[in-house]
């Protein structure tokens, strides 16, 4: 009964899972868009600004809602060369305790960080290592990665555009900065968190399919004296 009661009161989940096309950021340019100028942009090593971050994944409940939560902690690196950004190297980490609910009933964020789900206690960490990154068009591009979840590692493709940026503004913000959405997707239980998820022909339960948006800023190397 409890765990009925967990399944029917709010559904869970984490991270990824592609948009329909319509909804990815990277979703096909018109190819008129022009590249965005980055001749002044550093190469160097770019840091997540936590206060200009965020990760909002959905799942589906019951057949009745797409239900949202997020996370609050994200640690994210990535090496970058403008000039060549087929070459970037990102890695990203989330504190599975940072999960953010809407309403929660009492005690459900303890349960969701049960084995049942996140099991955060014996990973303490979900983490995204990038392997390879293709352009898609002028401001696009898939980055292609390791997601590590549940102590399960899978691949998991990032459709991510590229918003813009500048070297930094002398007075006001001294360091390079730039700007990503992105969007993604995964099956939860190819992670081995299959609790809840719809018998085949339901959708009595919370989906299998996770859904998530990120909309990021990333500090990179201070603006040179002129």
């Amino acid at each position: 009964m409890k765990k009925l009661i967990l399944l029917l009161a709010v559904p869970v989940l984490l991270t990824a899972c592609a948009k329909p096309a319509d909804k990815t950021p990277a979703a096909s340019a018109s190819a008129s868009e022009a590249a965005p100028d980055v001749s002044q942009l550093p190469a160097g090593d770019y840091h997540a600004d936590p206060a200009h971050t965020s990760l909002t994944f959905e799942v589906n409940h019951l057949g009745f809602s797409h239900y949202t939560a997020h996370f609050t902690k994200i640690d994210a690196q990535m090496s970058l060369d403008p000039a060549h950004p087929e070459a970037a190297q990102l890695t990203a980490v989330i504190d599975p305790q940072s999960l953010e609910l809407n309403a929660p009933p009492k005690g459900f964020h303890d349960a969701l960080m049960s084995k049942d789900w996140f099991g955060a206690s014996q990973f303490p960490e979900i983490r995204y290592q990038s392997t390879a990154i293709t352009r898609t068009g002028p401001a696009t591009a898939d980055v292609s990665g390791n997601l590590i979840l549940h102590g399960v590692a899978k691949p998991v493709v990032l459709h991510v555009r590229f918003n813009g940026g500048y070297p930094g503004l002398q007075g006001y913000d001294p360091n390079a900065r730039i700007g990503f959405s992105a969007a993604g997707s995964l099956k939860r239980s190819d992670f081995g968190i299959s609790f809840g998820v719809p018998q085949a022909g339901s959708s009595m339960g919370v989906s299998d399919q996770v859904d998530f948006q990120i909309e990021t800023e990333f500090t990179g190397p201070a603006l040179k004296a002129s």
